[in-house]
């Protein structure tokens, strides 16, 4: 299990709240405070402030398991979520609470338009999470693939920014884009392969390779039963 959720119960003494039966403030003293201090003020070196992250940023990091961290020092990625649905709002009404921040997004991806968000897509987010996101590597990190990610969850990555991806405002990505993209991301998952065999949708050079190999193979029985023919 995950480090930070071993805490001392002491933590609890120092989060507001938590003598008043106020969950999220106790599950904060149990898996947060050890990496964002007190009332979510940050610790140098182990976590950022929470102050006015709103519940869009706690949302998205709880909801996809990005959190809490094993160590501040590894890069999030998907995991189990670690909290129930009680849980989880409970706490993400706390961090909310620690000053004015985003709230959770409503995206509406069926207003979207998916050529507009494979455009979108590509001129944004395949450069990382490649054109059918399904990932790839960056300098120091990895672009996670997107077939796990829900609409609410796609719009908070893209307006939050997590790890070392850029956070898209409203004026870069507009809300109607963004429900575009998400639309897009949604076809991705099952995308009309009208080529024929997808091989895994893992883009051109090793689907060039595969090409390749096959055609060699082709071409080398072609010859052994060209060259029995002429040597019988």
């Amino acid at each position: 299990m995950r480090a930070l959720l071993v805490c001392a119960a002491a933590a609890l003494l120092f989060v507001p709240g938590a003598h008043g039966g106020d969950l999220g403030a106790q599950l904060y003293g149990a898996g947060c405070i050890t990496c964002h201090g007190p009332e979510g003020r940050g610790i140098a070196d182990r976590g950022p402030s929470l102050r006015g992250a709103g519940a869009r940023a706690a949302d998205f990091y709880l909801r996809t398991g990005y959190m809490p961290l094993a160590s501040p020092h590894t890069q999030p990625d998907r995991s189990r979520v670690l909290f129930s649905q009680r849980e989880l709002a409970a706490l993400v009404a706390y961090v909310a609470s620690l000053a004015p921040g985003p709230r959770i997004p409503t995206p509406h991806p069926a207003r979207g338009n998916l050529a507009e968000g494979q455009e979108q897509f590509t001129e944004h987010c395949a450069g990382c999470h490649q054109i059918v996101a399904e990932g790839g590597y960056v300098t120091n990190a990895v672009a996670p693939p997107l077939k796990h990610a829900g609409p609410v969850e796609i719009a908070e990555a893209v307006r939050t920014g997590p790890y070392l991806m850029p956070r898209f405002s409203a004026q870069q990505i507009t809300d109607a884009q963004l429900d575009s993209i998400i639309r897009y991301v949604i076809y991705a998952k099952h995308p009309d392969d009208r080529g024929g065999w997808a091989l895994g949708h893992l883009g051109p050079v090793p689907e060039g390779l595969v090409t390749w190999f096959v055609g060699i193979v082709l071409l080398v029985a072609t010859c052994l039963v060209i060259g029995r023919r002429l040597h019988p």
